[in-house]
């Protein structure tokens, strides 16, 4: 009995390695804003000259272009980006009753032993019309974080805004200029605008996206196993691209307020003012 119970506390011990690994992360992802530093950055490609030598400096001429972004300090030189890492694992607890983590363990069975792996899923984005979206797998958590995180860079797209609600003439971009519906395997999501002042009436992994993006008014519908946390966000983010890829009458930019690119922050002020008014 003596030599059981010395067993369990081992285990149970190593069982909470990971744990306290991923609240270190989670802290220090908690932490303010600090712009990278590229005084050391030498880049590798054509794109990556011409960003630091200040060629271009709006990411949105890239974007624009379809140029492909193979280097994320190409995305650190350009925009102010906020991070976040969303909640698709869960912690072992009783009758599978843990509590969401950022981190979605897996493991291999070997001759050797169990082989653990750690995936996890990060949002970048400036609140500005731009995001991203980047799904990292390691052996440990913090370089799996750090693939996520560089991905996501990577692959970031611009939305458009807009005030598409009926219930609101405000001609500000607060919210989505239409409604948009992505799926992914079962899961089907549909976002569609809001009123100001309503706020994000969503899932909390969604709401997190789509603050990053710099939605702030929203309503959203979904179908399908929405358990599926990847799926679920794979999901959204077919629906954010559809934004772009919807053609739009040249006359309703105006009436729905559409706004494709990055809104100064003086602009944005001038705009809001005029709904007030």
């Amino acid at each position: 009995m003596a030599r059981r119970k010395k067993q369990e506390g081992k285990e149970k011990k190593k069982g909470a390695a990971p744990d306290a690994k991923e609240r270190a992360v989670v802290r220090q992802e908690k932490k303010a804003f600090q712009a990278p530093d590229l005084s050391n950055w030498k880049p590798k490609t054509e794109l990556g000259r011409k960003v630091k030598e200040r060629e271009i400096v709006d990411i949105d001429d890239i974007l624009n272009n379809s140029l492909r972004i193979l280097e994320p300090e190409i995305v650190d030189s350009l925009l102010e980006l906020k991070q976040d890492l969303l909640l698709i694992g869960q912690s072992k607890g009783k009758f599978g009753g843990g509590s969401r983590r950022v981190f979605r363990q897996t493991q291999k069975k070997t001759r050797e032993g169990n082989k653990p792996k750690f995936s996890t899923l990060a949002a970048v984005g400036d609140k500005n019309g731009h995001i991203g979206l980047g799904f990292g797998k390691a052996k440990e958590t913090v370089p799996a974080r750090e693939k996520a995180i560089r991905r996501a860079k990577v692959s970031i797209f611009k939305i458009r805004r807009g005030c598409g609600s009926w219930q609101c003439g405000c001609r500000t971009p607060h919210s989505i200029p239409f409604a948009v519906t992505g799926k992914c395997g079962s899961v089907e999501i549909k976002l569609m605008p809001a009123p100001k002042g309503k706020g994000l009436c969503s899932d909390k992994e969604i709401a997190k996206i789509l603050e990053l993006a710099g939605i702030k008014d929203i309503w959203t519908k979904t179908r399908g196993q929405t358990k599926n946390k990847i799926n679920f966000i794979y999901a959204c983010e077919d629906a954010l691209r559809k934004l772009v890829k919807t053609k739009v009458h040249p006359e309703h930019f105006k009436t729905l307020a559409i706004v494709e690119n990055s809104i100064p922050l003086e602009q944005e002020q001038d705009r809001t003012d005029e709904g007030k008014a």
